[in-house]
């Protein structure tokens, strides 16, 4: 699975002219399952995602999580993370899990962010969103759990 995670000081996600989800400062984190992944990469990531120190302390080094922030959480599913770009100037989206098993995945991951972070908004599985956010820094990290083949 892969989460693009970006610290913000705000972000939201309107679908048809309505928000849906919006936060405060914390992270704003695009959520992709890939073929192979199950719950077992979703929790794996989860974990990563809730205990990666990308807020700063007193002394301005990034040594705090959003956990320890009690930031907010804004999951957003995002199957073109997946895509593979290797060749040719159209991406090709078949490292991405299917749509039954994305969904699956997505609401899994959710659900289990809901039981460990107070602070929980998300998108809209298969809707055509707008995702707005002011990026905090910038910072923008990559976190990736490969499922065993």
């Amino acid at each position: 699975m892969i989460a693009l995670l970006q610290r913000v000081t705000q972000a939201k996600v309107d679908v048809a002219g309505a928000t849906i989800g919006a936060i405060d400062a914390g992270l704003m984190v695009l959520v992709c399952a890939e073929r192979g992944d199950t719950e077992k990469e979703a929790d794996a990531l989860l974990t990563k995602l809730l205990g990666y120190r990308v807020f700063a302390d007193e002394a301005g080094k990034m040594n705090r999580s959003v956990t320890d922030v009690a930031g907010g959480l804004l999951l957003v599913p995002q199957f073109t993370l997946a895509a593979d770009t290797k060749s040719g100037t159209r991406p090709s989206f078949t490292p991405a899990a299917a749509p039954q098993d994305g969904l699956r995945l997505f609401t899994h991951f959710v659900e289990q962010a809901r039981h460990r972070h107070a602070s929980v908004q998300t998108g809209q599985f298969g809707a055509d969103m707008q995702v707005s956010l002011t990026n905090d820094g910038p910072v923008t990290f990559w976190l990736q759990v490969n499922a065993k083949q």
